[in-house]
């Protein structure tokens, strides 16, 4: 086996996790099922892969990421608009704690840290300082760079990227769809991460800022009224004095000059199914509107094409115009396809000077049939007119053979076409073209012929070597993985071009250098640290065996996992892929277990630290594959349940559709090591595990989709004893347990009968489905017999984590920040003051403190007075 290859395909699972936190996608809506990724040992695969053989499947494997995020805060039914916007006022309305968070990963972040080069890193793959995701870019010719993020808000750079602020704090959705500066130099911003994958979320609308080198966005800026609340916003275009918004509610238009007056419909194609229509509250209903893009003819404002379509396919799919008075659909492009089996998500780019339209196309059709690829092929309107005629100037074979990385049968460029989308069209010269996919390719030719300038990782390329003192080897620095914002600016008077991936913003000069092979010399990354929008699903933190104080790590969406001990200037990569759950040892920091998708996990017991000696000699990996026996079955959800027994570190739970125990600790070495404790069921899965003295709560799902959602609780103990399943009713009436996704548990330090849980999604107000109940937190005097709601105050948004206290407090993580129940209270009260974040995991510190991992703006701890 070729070792550079080991883990070139990890970063890309979760970064495409499908159509949001704030709606479920039917079991219909993507194809297949769990798939898994070669390795440089094929001995370990079993071990880490989620089940079978590769077979091309990574896609799918995103597209059931995606599912289970959003099945998680909207089963059992589908949500309606203005859910989070509620839950953020009531959020900002309750009493305060005091006392302020501490950002703990306010640093640099490399992927390619030498110190971290072990078998289950991707260290060396050329990424080099990375942040989270990047969904929106906007650049001026005066050097300010606008970055939209996934869920940590917009950040401004006055410096050409770099040295980044953040300016949307105060707004109640930090997901970005959308950002466009407008002719008076006005920035707009949709939010609703408009990528359809799994840890999106919905925003509350766009908003205008009038003076973007200074100013920051308020409540006080939306445009319109509360119409696009609840929605994703995918392009913001400008035709005349009107601004044209596609979202997944359809094709929306507003005045650029009165920003008060509501939003107008243009056109949804199955307007039943929105908000309040007859079909509102059936389970499809999320997609049987989406809009993807808008092009507006240069010479004439009111000549509009739409592009409409779900990615997995619908027959509403396609592109309209407006005829005597009525959308409809057109017929003939030219090349450019109209049928509903081709036209799944676009993206258009316009000429500067109109004398050209270009145009991204992904196939619903290959994304079903086609293992190596879902695009259908980029395409030129050389007249600049977007009803054409259209050419075709690339497809996958065009874009493989231009120096990408992605030549393998099952995973080549447009294998995530309906994640991975951008173009931008150079404002100097109509020919010269950016296109983003996995990579980004660059034409100067229109079309005639395509460079891969910013190739994935470097893995595959004979300049690459994993000796730390070189880097990456021969090969030039890269930019991460998964395209999905472009943008071109000047600074001091020097074009750039901007992309944004799934590892943050990267720039180079907008002509710049390329080698023999037509990758760039020259990409730069602007993730210097003051930036960090990083989207953790864990933290953990132990005492640092080599120094005075905490080393303290985490798993990311597509960044691995993070680990940063006392002293570091830098954070360090010492795990690759998509982290999800973790375990750090308290007393020892450098003892470490980190879950990659569906329970594989791997343990280190040095932090992972290797100067990539295994190449040559595999003895010297200091990471070890010892996944739960459901991960090779694929009968455990993306980001599965792991945690110790809170008496007994070294006895661990994990879940899948049994119940895991291992009692070996952070020495465990082998998959066989795991005991089966009980099973859960065929067609359930483990949401939340929590054990305390042997005493094991487990807590599941399945189906875990609005499609007869089922969800129940399991109690036992950790020797397989005592197994038996809690009665939960499922009425959703008051006082009892909704029928929601059940997210978290914890128990009580002085009594293992007592017993916490958290449940996600919203209450009956928000969620149309049987038996959604009201309430978010639970409590259990015995064992999980019978059950009280304490939610009392706190407000009504999707909550993922609650942890006890010594002194029998209560912390609850919510999408919202972090809320707190003091002992012998009933009120609950907002932690600190943090954006509008979601937290996923609390843990407690070795130092007193409280770390909460949040899913856009990196790891922040309290100290709680």
């Amino acid at each position: 086996m070729n070792a550079p290859t080991r883990r070139r395909r990890w970063l890309t699972i979760s970064a495409a996790t499908a159509l949001a936190a704030l709606f479920a996608i039917p079991a219909t809506a993507a194809p297949g099922h769990p798939a898994t990724h070669p390795r440089a040992f094929t001995a370990m695969a079993t071990a880490s892969d989620g089940g079978g053989d590769d077979g091309g499947e990574e896609s799918d494997e995103i597209a059931e990421g995606a599912d289970q995020f959003a099945e998680a805060r909207t089963s059992p039914g589908t949500l309606l608009p203005g859910a989070y916007t509620a839950a953020w006022n009531q959020m900002t309305a309750l009493p305060n704690t005091g006392g302020n968070w501490q950002h703990v990963t306010g640093l640099p972040y490399n992927s390619d840290d030498p110190r971290y080069r072990d078998y289950d890193s991707n260290s060396s793959g050329g990424a080099g300082l990375v942040t989270g995701r990047a969904s929106a870019l906007a650049a001026d010719d005066d050097g300010y760079v606008y970055e939209g993020s996934a869920g940590g808000g917009v950040w401004r750079s006055s410096s050409g990227g770099g040295h980044w602020k953040p300016i949307s704090d105060a707004l109640p959705a930090q997901a970005t769809g959308a950002l466009a500066l407008d002719g008076g130099g006005r920035l707009w911003l949709g939010t609703g991460e408009s990528t359809t994958n799994a840890d999106a979320y919905l925003g509350s609308g766009v908003y205008v800022l009038d003076r973007p080198h200074s100013g920051t966005f308020s409540q006080a800026d939306r445009v319109g009224g509360g119409e696009l609340d609840g929605t994703s916003i995918h392009t913001l275009r400008f035709a005349g004095d009107k601004v044209w918004a596609s979202t997944t509610r359809g094709v929306w238009s507003h005045s650029t000059k009165d920003l008060h007056g509501p939003w107008k419909l243009e056109f949804a194609p199955n307007p039943a199914y929105l908000p309040g229509g007859s079909l509102a509250t059936d389970p499809n209903a999320p997609y049987k509107n989406i809009a993807n893009d808008v092009a507006v003819d240069p010479k004439d404002p009111s000549k509009v094409m739409l592009a409409v379509g779900w990615r997995s396919g619908d027959d509403y799919n396609g592109f309209y115009q407006k005829v005597g008075g009525s959308w409809t659909r057109v017929s003939s492009l030219g090349a450019l396809p109209t049928d509903a089996g081709t036209v799944g998500n676009v993206t258009f780019a316009r000429a500067k000077d109109g004398s050209r339209y270009y145009a991204i196309v992904q196939s619903p059709t290959a994304l079903n049939t086609d293992p190596d690829s879902n695009l259908d092929g980029v395409y030129v309107s050389r007249s600049g007119d977007p009803f054409g005629s259209w050419q075709r100037i690339a497809d996958t074979e065009t874009l493989v053979a231009s120096g990408s990385a992605l030549t393998d049968p099952g995973y080549m460029p447009g294998v995530q076409a309906w994640y991975n989308e951008f173009l931008q069209v150079d404002p100097t010269n109509a020919d010269h073209v950016y296109a983003g996919l996995e990579e980004v390719f660059e034409t100067k030719d229109a079309g005639s012929s395509w460079s891969a300038v910013g190739p994935y990782w470097n893995f595959n390329f004979p300049c690459w070597s994993i000796d730390p003192s070189k880097q990456t080897g021969d090969c030039n620095p890269t930019t991460h993985a998964d395209q999905h914002a472009v943008a071109v600016g000047s600074y001091h008077g020097k074009p750039y071009v901007y992309v944004g991936d799934d590892g943050g913003v990267y720039k180079r000069p907008l002509n710049g250098r390329t080698d023999a092979d037509g990758h760039a010399t020259d990409w730069v990354s602007t993730n210097d640290g003051t930036i960090d929008t990083l989207q953790y699903y864990s933290v953990g933190i132990g005492q640092d065996p080599a120094a005075h104080g905490v080393a303290v790590n985490g798993g990311l969406q597509d960044n691995g996992q993070s680990i940063l001990r006392p002293g570091d200037k830098v954070m360090g990569s010492n795990f690759g892929g998509d982290g999800g759950d973790t375990l750090t040892d308290p007393a020892n920091g450098c003892n470490i277990a980190q879950e990659y998708v569906y329970l594989a996990v791997n343990v280190t017991q040095n932090c992972a630290v290797n100067n990539g000696a295994w190449v040559d000699d595999p003895s010297k990996i200091t990471s070890y594959s010892v996944a739960p026996p459901d991960n090779a079955t694929a009968e455990a959800r993306f980001t599965a349940p792991l945690t110790a027994d809170t008496k007994d570190g070294n006895t661990w739970i994990a879940g899948g559709r049994h119940v895991w125990v291992q009692t070996h600790g952070y020495a465990i070495r082998s998959s066989s090591e795991w005991k089966n404790a009980f099973d859960l069921g065929a067609g359930h899965t483990a949401t939340a595990v929590a054990a305390q003295g042997g005493k094991v709560y487990a807590a599941w799902c399945g189906p875990c989709n609005n499609q007869g959602f089922t969800r129940g609780l399991a109690v036992g103990n950790a020797d397989g004893t005592g197994w038996h399943q809690v009665s939960l009713p499922a009425t959703g009436a008051d006082g009892t347990v909704p029928n929601r996704y059940l997210a978290g548990l914890a128990v009580d330090p002085a009594n293992s009968s007592h017993v916490y849980l958290a449940v996600n999604g919203f209450s009956r107000q928000w969620t149309e489905g049987p038996g959604a109940g009201i309430g978010h937190v639970f409590e259990s005097a015995d064992g999980g017999t019978t059950w009280k709601d304490i939610s009392a105050n706190l407000p009504d948004v999707p909550s993922n984590a609650v942890m006890t206290l010594p002194n029998g407090g209560l912390l609850l993580a919510t999408d919202l920040g972090v809320v707190y129940r003091a002992p012998h209270h009933s009120g609950w009260e907002r932690v600190g003051s943090l954006p509008a974040v979601a937290v996923l995991q609390l843990k407690p510190g070795p130092d007193g403190r409280i770390y909460a991992a949040t899913h856009g703006r990196g790891l922040f701890a309290i100290r709680l007075h």
